[in-house]
Formats: structure tokens, C-alpha cells, sequence
């Protein structure tokens, strides 16, 4: 190899070693940005489920399809709120973190208002922080709930039962550089964490 060939290809490889510094810290933006995301939408999945599976054990509970004793909220040996716990401790980081509010004509008996059919009716409601601390969340009318169930025009045959899950969370890769993509509408900068939220109502008989 001549003297001209050698020093071109050392030329080459300095120009690899400059490009490969240049483009690794956009590579690993990119590559954290999406491990990251990746996260996110695993807890949205979780969450989501959560308040599916919790919504309908509310409704069906322990019994058969059609029975009239709704699953217990927060009382009883597998109470809803226990339910979600549990499922959400195998699922999610920290899942006492979660703050759950229940609305279920289970809350108290008979759970709605108003007494003839078109009026509206608006199931009680319990907040639960953590898988043993819940709370009564609001009255008949659920006019303290956080999260308020909508009225079902069809009372008294018919109730509204709502689950609200709401979970704070740190991602997996911190700072500013990783976290794009939800940085501004999500993340709360002075606990460095995101809060997600999810819900859902279901009609019970």
C-alpha cells in the first residue's frame, strides 16, 4: 500500500469517527424519546383496563348476570377498590400512588335519587388513595365527588356506575430531552412527575 492510500484512508476513518459523534446524541434522543413513550402507552393500556375490568365487577360482581347485589366499593371481603389495587399493583410502578373514586348504587342503599322513571338518578360515590384508605367522595346527588357520574334519564330503572383512576408516575428515562412528547400537557415539573388519567361509566340495572 502506497503512502497516498494510507493517508486517505485514515482520512476516512477520522470522517467516520466525526459523523458517529455528531449524529449519537440525535440517535439517542430519538431512541430514549421513544423508550419512554413506549412506557406511556403501556400505563395508558393498564389504566385502561383498570377501569373497565373495576367498572364491571361493580355492575356483575361476585353473583351472576341479572342478580341485584351489586359488588360492595370499598367494603365487603372483594371490594371494587380492592379489586383495583391489586390488578394495578401487578402493572404499574407504585400503584398505591393511584387515587380511585368509585360511584356504584352499592355506596349506599338504594344509591340513586328520585324515585320515578325520567328522573334523573346519580349513583353515590367513595375516594379511595391508596388500597386502605377510601372516603365517602359525596352525597346522593355526588355534588362533592371529584369526578361527578352523569344522571341516567331512565331512573330508577336504570343508575350510572362510573370509575375514575388517576396515577402519578415518574418515566423511566428523566429530563427535559426524553420526555418530548408529553412534557407540556402532562408532566408537573416540581414532583418530576406525569399524571395520567382515565374513566368510565356503565350502566347498571
Amino acid at each position: 500500500m502506497n503512502v497516498r492510500k494510507l493517508k486517505l484512508l485514515r482520512g476516512s476513518r477520522g470522517q467516520s469517527l466525526l459523523e458517529t459523534a455528531l449524529m449519537m446524541p440525535l440517535m439517542l434522543l430519538v431512541v430514549l424519546n421513544a423508550i419512554n413513550l413506549g412506557y406511556f402507552f403501556f400505563v395508558t393500556v393498564n389504566l385502561t383496563a383498570s377501569t373497565r375490568t373495576g367498572a364491571e365487577y361493580a355492575i356483575v360482581g361476585p353473583g351472576s348476570p341479572g342478580t341485584t347485589t351489586y359488588a360492595s366499593a370499598n367494603k365487603g371481603t372483594i371490594p371494587v377498590s380492592s379489586l383495583l389495587y391489586q390488578g394495578l399493583n401487578g402493572a404499574v410502578w407504585n400503584a398505591n400512588s393511584t387515587t380511585i373514586q368509585i360511584c356504584s348504587p352499592s355506596v349506599t342503599a338504594p344509591g340513586v335519587t328520585g324515585g320515578t322513571s325520567g328522573t334523573p338518578a346519580i349513583a353515590n360515590c367513595v375516594k379511595c388513595t391508596s388500597s386502605a384508605t377510601c372516603s365517602s367522595a359525596g352525597g346522593t346527588t355526588g355534588a362533592n365527588a371529584t369526578w361527578t357520574p352523569d344522571a341516567d334519564p331512565e331512573a330508577p330503572f336504570f343508575v350510572t356506575s362510573r370509575v375514575d383512576l388517576q396515577y402519578s408516575f415518574p418515566p423511566l428515562i428523566p429530563g427535559t430531552p426524553f420526555n418530548l412528547i408529553l412534557m407540556n400537557s402532562l408532566f408537573n415539573s416540581g414532583t418530576g412527575q406525569y399524571t395520567f388519567y382515565r374513566h368510565i361509566e356503565m350502566r347498571a340495572m
